[in-house]
């Protein structure tokens, strides 16, 4: 996967080549690197997911609109923070956009201090998303390291058992246990209960 090079990657989306160009002249002479597509389609075809990045698209284009486009993206659970490029007559069409999750949305003609300060802030979300779903993936490689009969164990670690208990409910020893518990905390990389508990409950325990 992809890590930001320079100052990050942004998609635009729009039918009209010289907002195309103009957009891509723009954030290029400030050392982000752009990909261009001229329809929603033909970005959906070779949209990298892995990519870390940010989506600039027109609310308005022939064949998929915008609209379009972001249902298809929240279909397919794409954390592409996204914004729209709308003219004056579809703000209250982009105010709908962001209900549904959509990150800001920019008039034309373009501001450039607000569209650069937009893009930033997509950027810093795209890495948070990043490192989010980097952490998941490595939570969940640890946890398929564990046996059924480890699972079994640690799902009552964090129910708060104590050995004898944890050992009456599985009906093995208190031994046995102890010996799960050891494996348990040498395949997941937890030095203490603490650790233990932060990584089998994900992210959610980190925000509680």
């Amino acid at each position: 996967m992809s890590l930001i090079p320079g100052r990050g990657k942004v998609y635009v989306v729009d039918d009209d080549e010289a907002v195309r160009d103009s957009l891509q002249w723009l954030l290029e002479g400030k050392d982000y690197r752009v990909q261009a597509f001229d329809s929603a389609e033909s970005f959906l075809a070779r949209h990298d997911p892995r990519e870390v990045a940010c989506l600039l698209v027109d609310i308005r284009m022939s064949g998929m609109s915008g609209l379009d486009l972001q249902d298809r993206l929240i279909e397919r659970r794409s954390p592409l923070p996204m914004a729209f490029i709308t003219g004056h007559g579809d703000v209250p069409m982009a105010v709908e956009t962001m209900k549904k999750g959509a990150y800001d949305f920019i008039q034309k003609p373009f501001n450039e201090a607000s569209l650069l300060a937009i893009v930033d802030r997509m950027l810093e979300a795209a890495q948070q998303n990043f490192e989010a779903q980097q952490q998941s993936a490595a939570r969940e490689a640890m946890m398929a390291r564990l046996t059924s009969r480890e699972a079994q164990v640690l799902e009552r670690i964090v129910a708060g058992r104590l050995n004898k208990q944890i050992a009456d409910d599985l009906g093995i020893s208190i031994k046995t246990v102890e010996a799960h518990r050891a494996n348990i905390m040498e395949k997941l990389n937890a030095n203490t209960v603490a650790d233990l508990l932060k990584i089998a409950l994900g992210p959610s325990s980190a925000k509680s």
